[in-house]
């Protein structure tokens, strides 16, 4: 999925997801996040931008949809769905 903004935090992306599943979530410090995920929480910890710029000036490619935590909000993602492949 092309990325259409720049620097969602982690934190907003996982409370987007906790209210659309009616879970509540919690802060993990950093010195726990690899005990708390485990192998996983190393990539949560890490600082990865992603960034649609090569995308947009090499295909003209123009992002439309919602963005992302707006498009979590309002469903597009429901608890159960299949994963895209």
């Amino acid at each position: 999925m092309p990325v259409a903004e720049d620097g969602v935090p982690t934190r907003d992306i996982a409370e987007a997801i906790g209210r659309s599943l009616g879970l509540p979530v919690a802060s993990i410090a950093p010195d726990d996040v690899a005990g708390h995920f485990g192998w996983i929480g190393t990539f949560f910890a890490m600082d990865l931008a992603a960034t649609s710029a090569a995308t947009r000036e090499l295909l003209g490619w123009a992002p439309t949809g919602p963005a992302l935590i707006e498009d979590i909000d309002n469903g597009a993602y429901p608890a159960g769905a299949p994963a895209a492949g």
